[in-house]
């Protein structure tokens, strides 16, 4: 990233603009009656999320970052995350739609003030324009649960978008080597990269092989024609409790109709496209599919090895393609398109490996946990990170089409709890190489 103050500060208005944009849409697209409702005790009634991102705003560049006074102290508590769990945030005080418009876009008109009087130095939250980088991420991981909340609402379409690039008609393998040997996970230089991708740490990660595309629709199908979900073997115990309690027998938003499976996208019932990758699994359902294929889910370190290193010249990239930004030739980010693409697509973002659609589509369940890095400091507060630790959630990566490119990169880390389905999640799975490090 470049280092001058006028082109970092045009990076910043841009992130921050983009991520305006994306929120005006998802929450104008609606009516009245669809913003104060909650679709479903996972999440936030889109209103919530309105002005839980203005006030994020507020605190961190009106008040912390440009010393102004505080515009409204009376709603910090009302939109604080770990005050108030989702499933009771419908009964607070909440800023009626309206109020909540006004609200975001006032504060947004004095960010834009502070950005331009700030010097983008001296210190973590304002090298590089971090704490404006911090925010613009906040606001599109908050799109991000919107849109979700938007799958989850009940009624017509209200979204559109244009339909992904076909894949390119190659023959590619179904799984690609990883040489065994150190890696460089994480990162200590990317200016935005957030606390749990940091520092930067050598990993040893014997032999393996990955998929080359992630799970799809048409394969995950014939897991369930086996009776997937009918045989305890394939599932860890907490994860056939799920099964049998939730009476479990397909991906989330699937139907079987006669002889067809259905599925509902953002409004919209349209046949399972065998051909896309498979979304809305728990990582139950991805660890039950890789143990009845015979394989795995692999680790986080061998996802990003898999997705950052380059054997000709042993460095970690920032993606898979290298230390470009991501662009819609490599990757399907951004809400562009709502829906995966199909597998086998964007080879221009495939790895040095020819691993394909390691970042966008969908977020992949790996076999790991969330835990810190080597070395690991909490910044600028606890709670981003530090709190989520431990044998309690698992760690996505790669990021979906319902991300943005400001909030996705080779490093960053994404964590849910093993039975999360509504979120945009797919998987691919891996094996060990044998003793000669290969098949």
């Amino acid at each position: 990233m470049t280092t001058d103050p006028e082109l970092l500060r045009e990076r910043a208005a841009a992130a921050l603009l983009a991520a305006r944009d994306r929120t005006r849409l998802l929450t104008t697209c609606v009516e009245h009656p669809d913003l104060v409702a909650q679709h479903s005790p996972l999440m936030s009634p889109l209103v919530w999320d309105l002005a839980h991102i203005g006030n994020q705003e507020e605190q961190w560049l009106l008040r912390t970052v440009g010393g102004r006074e505080a515009l409204r102290p009376d709603i910090d508590s009302v939109y604080d995350a770990f005050e108030h769990p989702r499933a009771e945030r419908p009964s607070l005080p909440l800023l009626p739609p309206d109020e909540a418009h006004g609200y975001v876009a006032e504060v947004r008109g004095r960010v834009l003030d502070v950005l331009e009087r700030t010097p983008l130095h001296g210190g973590p939250l304002l090298d590089a324009g971090f704490a404006f980088g911090m925010i613009a991420q906040h606001e599109q991981q908050h799109d991000e649960t919107m849109l979700i909340t938007h799958q989850l609402r009940r009624g017509p379409a209200v979204l559109t978008a244009p339909e992904p690039p076909p894949a390119p008609d190659d023959l590619l393998p179904s799984e690609v080597l990883v040489p065994g040997g150190p890696f460089s996970m994480g990162t200590s230089a990317e200016p935005w990269a957030l606390d749990n991708e940091r520092p930067a740490h050598r990993r040893l990660v014997p032999a393996f092989l990955i998929d080359t595309t992630p799970v799809s629709n048409g394969a995950y199908q014939r897991f369930i024609e086996d009776g997937g979900y009918q045989e305890p073997r394939w599932w860890a115990a907490e994860g056939w409790a799920q099964v049998q309690q939730h009476k479990l027998r397909a991906p989330l938003f699937w139907k079987r109709d006669g002889g067809q499976w259905l599925r509902r996208r953002f409004g919209v019932t349209e046949p399972v496209p065998p051909d896309e990758p498979v979304l809305h699994v728990s990582w139950y359902e991805a660890d039950a599919y890789a143990r009845w294929a015979g394989r795995r889910l692999p680790t986080e370190a061998e996802w990003e090895k898999a997705a950052r290193f380059d054997p000709a010249t042993g460095r970690s990239m920032r993606y898979p393609w290298g230390d470009e930004d991501p662009t819609p030739e490599r990757a399907n980010l951004g809400q562009r398109h709502l829906r995966p693409a199909a597998i086998g697509s964007y080879p221009e973002g495939a790895s040095p490996l020819g691993v394909r659609q390691l970042i966008g589509d969908v977020w992949e369940w790996t076999a790991s946990d969330f835990l810190p890095y080597p070395g690991f400091a909490a910044f600028p507060y606890r709670e981003y990170s530090e709190v989520f630790f431990g044998d309690g959630h698992k760690v996505l990566r790669g990021g979906s089409f319902a991300v943005d490119p400001v909030a996705c990169r080779g490093t960053f880390r994404n964590w849910d709890l093993p039975v999360r389905r509504q979120i945009f999640s797919g998987f691919r799975t891996a094996r060990d190489a044998g003793p000669e490090g290969d098949a």
